[in-house]
């Protein structure tokens, strides 16, 4: 697994790095003998501190993210893999539970954005309600169940995800509300 350190403001000293290494890649040996890779990030938290935050991918597919902070940066990483290895271990024991070997299905969609020309500042004055849309990207839309679709957002670390329901054939979207809970958006049915 390609495991890289790097640091913002931060020097990663050799003891860090290792550190990063060995544990990252215990964890990876645990739950999945051929992850990709792994990236960690290290820098300054208010109250002289330190954050981590740690980004892998498992497989195609699945990325995982974790975010630590403590006032010292072997700590801050420790806190973010916790939850890294959190995420692995609910992601295994839900796989194991339905006897599924992939967290999602084979068939995909793909959704795409681009790029929107803002238009000469000259000529038009944008509305101060009409934001200008500054970018798009191209996204997989997985076909899932609603549960898995929830563990696929916590998974990916989003506050939502679109997903194509394996029940219904449609477009539904699940998302964190501020309270805590899912949210579950599902479109009416034409009769």
């Amino acid at each position: 697994m390609d495991i890289r350190v790097s640091g913002h403001q931060v020097n990663t000293g050799e003891a860090l790095q290792t550190h990063v290494e060995t544990r990252l890649g215990s964890i990876a040996e645990k739950y999945f003998a051929k992850a990709l890779s792994s990236h960690a990030t290290f820098g300054r938290a208010p109250h002289d501190g330190f954050t981590s935050d740690i980004v892998m991918h498992v497989m195609q597919g699945l990325v995982l993210k974790g975010r630590g902070e403590a006032q010292d940066a072997h700590v801050a990483f420790d806190r973010a893999a916790e939850r890294i290895e959190k995420q692995l271990r609910r992601y295994m024991r839900r796989l194991q539970d339905r006897h599924v070997q992939t967290a999602y299905a084979i068939a995909q969609e793909e959704a795409a954005y681009t790029v929107f020309d803002a238009g000469d500042s000259e000529e038009e004055v944008p509305l101060p309600d009409a934001p200008v849309i500054v970018a798009e990207m191209r996204v997989d839309i997985p076909e899932s169940t609603v549960s898995d679709a929830v563990m696929l957002m916590d998974l990916r670390n989003t506050p939502a995800l679109l997903f194509k329901n394996t029940g219904t054939g449609r477009h539904n979207m699940v998302y964190r509300r501020e309270d805590g809970t899912i949210g579950w958006v599902e479109p009416k049915s034409t009769p």
